[in-house]
């Protein structure tokens, strides 16, 4: 390693066999009497699901089995799990949504999961499940985050009265409150950080492998976490020893978060595997990756930083919508919004801050941790407000920046917002 552990180049090593075409991906491997899956997605951002007639998709050639939502809920498989313990603003506890492995009586975002269609070839299972047909009921959506808010729109879940989730609030109100109150100026800009996906050089896929003789699953996935997805699915969602489950990660090829942690394709191919007795493949496409994917950020940002009449700052009160899709799986979806939101202190001296998130439901598709888990939606704004108040103020960027620094002489500096700094 040379003079010191930590801060130097490590040489790469994988480079060479990635680059003369030695990568081994998911869609790489297959095994022998391998299966293959095509899943049937929602065309529509909110719908009620009357019937499935499956029939004419069961009877196509090579088909094996067709299983739509009411096939996963008899078989009682589990959902992930969601520790946290928020709140509403109206004080009631914050429900768990979490998202069928195939929807059942309602679809809510376009590339929901209706149903899977497995057969000896992708192209039979695909040409197979054009032969679905599903009675939708169109219902009225909501897609847009700043209106998820608003009074009269569409609701997701007709058991609330509105689209919020839960609020996750951080700092000092008061104090917050107090310094912009009292401010010299305050500058107040509202910022929409547009919704993201991820563009791997392998969109994801998996093959579940189930093995009556040892009672064992195998799955093959490109996941960023295996001990985690394998933990996971022993636990709460086959309900089954952690040894009973192998989870075999190799080139992810890509994941930049998204492939963080467990999907429904991965209970799905495993479930199937046991069902049909081979393996089973799912690979998606691109175009099926924009609907099957979690995605990422999508936040409208209300933001107000005040100022002393010397150009310091003494107050910062952040109020977000943070847009977390139609269902809320699992602690996952929610990292983003609360692990980093300490990091909207940035590098400067901030004596009083407070931040609320409210988490709002709407009909796109859940979203979760994506290249920094909060931290480049955080930067943004506090970096933003400070090019912002530069120009209002009259001040030059880089100048009123070093003004309002954290002094190196400070440190250690525990921030207004319950961060650290050392």
């Amino acid at each position: 390693m040379g003079n010191f552990g930590i801060g130097q180049g490590v040489r790469r090593e994988e480079d060479p066999r990635l680059l003369t075409g030695r990568g081994l991906f998911v869609n790489d491997v297959n095994l022998p009497r391998q299966a293959y899956t095509y899943i049937l997605r929602s065309p529509y951002a909110h719908a009620a699901i009357n019937a499935i007639d499956t029939d004419a998709a069961k009877a196509a050639p090579g088909v094996l089995a067709v299983f739509v939502g009411a096939d996963v809920v008899a078989d009682g498989l589990g959902f992930p799990g969601l520790p946290a313990k928020w709140k509403r603003p109206d004080g009631e506890p914050m429900k768990y949504r979490p998202q069928p492995p195939l929807a059942t009586d309602r679809v809510r975002y376009v590339g929901d999961p209706v149903a899977m269609v497995i057969a000896d070839t992708l192209n039979e299972a695909r040409d197979a499940a054009e032969l679905i047909d599903v009675d939708f009921d169109m219902l009225d959506s909501i897609t847009d985050t700043a209106q998820t808010v608003e009074a009269d729109v569409p609701l997701v879940w007709d058991d609330y009265p509105d689209n919020i989730a839960g609020l996750f609030q951080s700092g000092d109100a008061d104090s917050a409150g107090a310094a912009i109150d009292g401010a010299a100026h305050v500058i107040k800009r509202r910022f929409k950080i547009s919704r993201v996906f991820a563009n791997y050089m392998e969109p994801r896929g998996a093959i579940g492998d189930y093995d009556p003789r040892e009672d064992r699953y195998t799955l093959h996935a490109d996941v960023q976490y295996p001990h985690r997805v394998r933990q996971l699915l022993a636990e709460k969602i086959f309900g089954i020893p952690e040894q009973n489950i192998r989870v075999v990660s190799r080139d992810v090829g890509g994941g930049f978060g998204t492939k963080g942690w467990q999907y429904a394709e991965h209970r799905l191919t495993l479930w199937a595997s046991r069902k049909v007795g081979r393996p089973v493949k799912w690979a998606a496409d691109r175009s099926e990756a924009i609907q099957g994917d979690e995605h990422g950020r999508d936040n409208v940002t209300d933001a107000e930083l005040a100022f002393d009449a010397n150009g310091k700052i003494v107050g910062l009160r952040v109020r977000t919508i943070a847009n977390i899709g139609a269902y809320l799986s699992a602690i996952r979806n929610l990292l983003s919004v609360f692990s980093n939101v300490g990091t909207l202190i940035g590098v400067y001296d901030i004596p009083a801050a407070h931040v609320a998130v409210t988490c709002v439901h709407s009909n796109t598709s859940p979203t979760a941790p994506y290249r920094g888990a909060g931290r480049p939606e955080a930067t943004f704004v506090i970096e933003r407000m400070l090019d912002e108040a530069a120009r209002e103020l009259g001040f030059d960027p880089a100048e009123l920046r070093a003004r309002n620094m954290i002094a190196s002489d400070a440190m250690p500096v525990k921030t207004a917002l319950g961060l650290t700094y050392d």
